[in-house]
């Protein structure tokens, strides 16, 4: 007989719910033990880039300049760093060389901004 006949419906909906938490949960355990290269990120939505282009108004291009080439701050067109790293970097600041805007910005607003930098190519 069957799973998806008639008399098993909740079964073999149960079933398939089942198999595909498994399956996400077993790739979120295989995903987290692959080295990921630092030139890699996820591909970000375009609402976060504009939001992240306008923190990076607000509180980079001051430093970075406006079109984030660089002034004060590095050039920051084609990152070759994680998106941890560049959260990092964003949170915690560079001692004497960049301020910490971990008190500033919230995790999603530098989710946004590392998503807008993502973006910038030379």
């Amino acid at each position: 007989m069957n799973l998806f006949d008639r008399k098993y419906p909740l079964f073999a909906a149960a079933l398939v719910s089942g198999c595909s938490v498994i399956g996400s949960l077993s790739l979120g355990v295989f995903a987290g033990s692959v080295p990921v290269s630092p030139a890699i990120s996820v591909p970000a939505e375009a609402g976060s880039a504009s939001h992240g282009r306008q923190l990076f108004v607000q509180s980079c291009a001051h430093c970075h300049g406006d079109d984030a080439r660089g002034d004060e701050g590095p050039d920051l067109h084609d990152l070759r760093r994680s998106d941890a790293r560049i959260h990092e970097v964003i949170t915690a600041g560079i001692k004497g060389e960049m301020p910490s805007f971990g008190k500033k910005l919230g995790d999603s607003d530098i989710r946004a901004l590392t998503a807008y930098l993502r973006t910038l190519r030379s």
